[in-house]
């Protein structure tokens, strides 16, 4: 870890409470509120006592501070080079992150550095103009409350053009491709970024609600085996779950997904192979069996 939580937490939560000591507006309510706030349950027993102990010096026992200046938490050279390497990604580049203050400081690494094993090669080109531009209108769009006008190609070879109310944007990592989700034409639209041809501020304004889709869910046991529970507790992070403990390494796990989403939910849970089983329902059982077979005959397949 290139910055320890707990130590940060520390530094953070003297901080505050020595601003407060630097205005004059410190009591000891607000100090134990403020270690709670930034640290841990547990430092109430340190932190307080080491600031006005002996040790630390910072604080009187009235809890005023010999401190003229608010203390500050300036950036280390460190934190400076990590983040200069996040503001390289392309991805991040899409919202105009601002790198004032960054200018002479070498990235701890650089995008080329990384290599993905676990995501298709055709993502989206974020640095193409075009691209750039219409990401960018949405976000407008989204932070204005605006209507879009969009065109895009369709799986049916199709270019339908409608005015959407945009209501965010997503991001899958494993396709690589940001899409928009928008209400529309008394339905739910879900356009990848990469098919639109067009994308413009709409002159009509009032806002349609965005409707709701259907969601499913799918029942899997999980053996514990090369961490595989904070793999799989990782890549469904963002899904709504359920997840029970059956013995020393067994775990019943429920996750709650959008039917749309259900091609990609198959192929995402077979990537775990036999460390997950699913157990319901018989639908999802049947899509995975279908999957499976598809693939041994493509692979039984001559080249």
């Amino acid at each position: 870890m290139l910055f320890h939580e707990i130590y940060g937490s520390y530094y953070h939560a003297s901080a505050s409470i020595l601003k407060e000591a630097v205005r004059g507006t410190l009591t000891g309510k607000e100090l134990n509120s403020l270690v709670r706030e930034h640290a841990f349950e547990e430092s109430l027993m340190t932190i307080p006592d080491g600031m006005k102990g002996e040790k630390w010096r910072l604080l009187h026992k009235d809890l005023s501070t010999p401190i003229l200046e608010e203390p500050s938490m300036p950036l280390t050279t460190l934190e400076k080079r990590w983040m200069k390497a996040l503001l390289l990604d392309p991805r991040i580049q899409l919202f105009q992150p601002c790198m004032t203050g960054l200018e002479d400081v070498d990235p701890l690494f650089t995008p080329d550095m990384l290599v993905y094993y676990d995501r298709y090669a055709n993502g989206d080109d974020y640095r193409d103009p075009e691209y750039i531009r219409r990401f960018r209108t949405i976000v407008w769009a989204l932070r204005e409350n605006r209507n879009l006008y969009v065109s895009f190609e369709s799986r049916l070879s199709a270019k339908p053009k409608l005015v959407v109310t945009p209501h965010y944007l997503e991001y899958s990592e494993k396709d690589d491709r940001f899409r928009l989700i928008a209400a529309g034409r008394k339905r739910r639209w879900a356009i990848n970024l990469s098919r639109m041809t067009e994308c413009e501020a709409a002159l009509r304004t009032d806002p349609m609600p965005l409707k709701k889709t259907a969601s499913g869910t799918v029942t899997f046991e999980l053996d514990d085996r090369r961490n595989a529970l904070e793999r799989v507790l990782l890549h469904f992070s963002h899904l709504e779950k359920e997840t029970r403990r059956l013995g020393e390494h067994r775990y019943r796990v429920t996750l709650t997904y959008d039917r749309q989403d259900e091609t990609e939910m198959v192929i995402r849970i077979l990537s775990f192979g036999a460390a997950v089983r699913v157990t319901e329902p018989e639908h999802f059982i049947g899509l995975l069996r279908e999957r499976i077979e598809r693939q041994k005959q493509l692979a039984a397949f001559p080249s």
